[in-house]
């Protein structure tokens, strides 16, 4: 078995705890040694198909979150739990025939989950690849009832295939691969709190919207007045937290709202929606930070991350449209103030 593993500790106060994160990639080559890749599961693999076994896999764990990505090129029938207090959800990335998980048929468009503690039990087809999360039931629960206001929990019950729409499993597997491209790239700056927080509610939001439901049916969003109170009380927590990378699910969880209601108010009052009012925020946080930045001291990733950016070339993209120029523009600008504020200083001496 081939690795490359890195984790981190910082000595940082401002990087508290870290134990930040873990990143592993694997190559294998025998079905059993591919079953303990995954951290703080129980596994068992017993290769079923004839042939040389060759599997790939990747793992990032931060947070409340561990992402992974295996791959197999033999039936293999996979036996075992994840971690107790967990909750799984998947997709499959590519599949050449059916898989059979606990006893139900799963296809490219199936999303299978799994509690952690109740018995896995797939066999999957010769050609198998799935993108998958495993997460802490109670933070994920948390951010459902905060921010949607959907009992997850109680939508998925004892479902172990979750049917999904093309659309809906096109989308979880094309972001799931995305944060997984994008970690594999830069997985250092994982060292921030900010971009583990940001990353973490994006990915529980990418599974929400994965998972069928009726968000918010229970509550009618908020006409009139209370739309304007909603987006004024929204104004004054950012007004106190201007230095701080705000989420959706922080006004969410501060305003107590789900995630609709706000954006019914954010459209209404400002004609804006809420994603893009933060994301604009969070920009001109960046370009605050990049101008203050020590010539030679800083670099546009760290800050970006600082700030809750985790998919950089989109970050770069967004900053480019918003002030017409690329973050490291503005870096390198900043250094030629600086130079040129020194020569003056000491042609005056």
């Amino acid at each position: 078995m081939e690795a490359l593993a890195m984790t981190a500790e910082s000595d940082d106060p401002a990087l508290a705890g870290d134990d930040a994160f873990s990143a592993v990639q694997l190559d294998t080559r025998d079905a059993d040694d591919h079953a303990s890749c995954l951290q703080h599961w129980r596994q068992r693999y017993d290769q079923l198909s004839a042939g040389a076994f060759a599997g790939k896999f990747e793992e990032f764990w931060f947070g409340n979150v561990q992402v992974f990505r295996e791959r197999t090129n033999q039936v293999v029938h996979e036996i075992g739990s994840a971690w107790e207090g967990s909750r799984t959800v998947g997709v499959p990335v590519a599949l050449d025939g059916t898989g059979w998980y606990c006893g139900e048929a799963c296809g490219l468009d199936s999303l299978i989950t799994l509690r952690g503690g109740d018995d896995l039990d797939y066999r999957t087809p010769r050609v198998h690849d799935v993108v998958a999360v495993t997460t802490d039931t109670q933070a994920f629960s948390d951010y459902a009832a905060q921010v949607e206001h959907r009992d997850i929990e109680a939508e998925i019950g004892n479902r172990r295939v979750i049917a999904a729409t093309p659309e809906q499993a096109t989308t979880l597997r094309s972001f799931l691969l995305t944060v997984i491209s994008s970690l594999e790239a830069t997985p250092e700056l994982l060292r921030h709190p900010q971009m583990r927080k940001g990353l973490e509610q994006a990915i529980y939001a990418s599974l929400l919207a994965a998972i069928s439901g009726a968000p918010d049916a229970a509550r009618a969003p908020t006409p009139g007045r209370g739309r304007q109170l909603i987006v004024d009380r929204a104004r004054e927590y950012m007004s106190a937290h201007i230095d701080e990378p705000i989420t959706v699910a922080d006004l969410c969880t501060e305003l107590e709202v789900s995630r609709r209601t706000l954006q019914y108010s954010f459209q209404d009052i400002l004609n804006l929606n809420p994603v893009s009012f933060l994301r604009a925020l969070r920009l001109n946080g960046v370009r605050r930070a990049l101008k203050n930045a020590e010539h030679g001291h800083a670099a546009v990733a760290d800050i970006a991350a600082q700030w809750g950016f985790w998919h950089l070339s989109h970050f770069a993209a967004d900053y480019r449209t918003m002030f017409g120029e690329l973050p490291s523009e503005t870096l390198r600008s900043t250094g030629s103030s600086a130079n040129r504020a020194s020569c003056a200083l000491g042609g005056t001496a």
